[in-house]
């Protein structure tokens, strides 16, 4: 930060870029892609529109910065997992990292994003960035766990309908059939 003349904290441009990021989660969590403005954005971080669009120049360049920014998060969270795992064997390695994306996605807003991204996959810079995160992410569990083939796909299929289950708050519901997709499921 620096001061302005008056001796009041000025924010810096990364700063309020972090701002924004953290913002605009919760705003396209809420409303997704389509149904979020950057004038909405702009509001709930606390600056000008015009602000917004000096740090990104259109609204699909700030969803895809967030996309990046929830991804950076799951894999900081992989990777303290990974360093926690009590052994090496792939097992417990995925059993690691899918414990840290149970209480990463307990931040609901951060699981939410990630879906809306995938249903603004039709948008070609958006599917761009939803396939280099999951690109990214599947090779870092194959590289941290030594996981085959078929025990990695099991394990971002469990992801999968972890996300779903939580989005559609289906640990709220006591029937049959959440009792029964939810087995085995961690959630926070």
């Amino acid at each position: 930060m620096t001061r302005s003349p008056a001796g009041r904290q000025l924010s810096t441009a990364e700063e309020r870029r972090e701002t924004v990021l953290r913002t605009a989660v919760g705003a396209f969590a809420a409303r997704g892609y389509y149904g979020t403005t950057t004038g909405e954005v702009a509001k709930a971080a606390g600056i000008s529109q015009a602000y917004v669009y000096r740090l990104f120049p259109d609204k699909e360049t700030l969803f895809v910065a967030v996309i990046e920014h929830c991804s950076t998060r799951m894999r900081a969270a992989f990777a303290e997992a990974a360093a926690r795992a009590t052994s090496s064997d792939p097992a417990s390695v995925l059993d690691a990292l899918g414990d840290a994306y149970a209480r990463l996605v307990a931040d609901k807003d951060l699981l939410l994003v990630m879906l809306q991204a995938k249903c603004a996959a039709s948008e070609p810079a958006i599917r761009d960035a939803v396939r280099a995160t999951y690109a990214r992410e599947v090779e870092y569990v194959r590289a941290v766990s030594g996981a085959g083939e078929e025990d990695i796909q099991r394990f971002f299929a469990r992801g999968f309908l972890c996300d779903a289950l939580i989005a559609m708050g289906a640990d709220e519901v006591d029937a049959p059939w959440s009792r029964t997709l939810l087995t085995g499921i961690r959630h926070y």
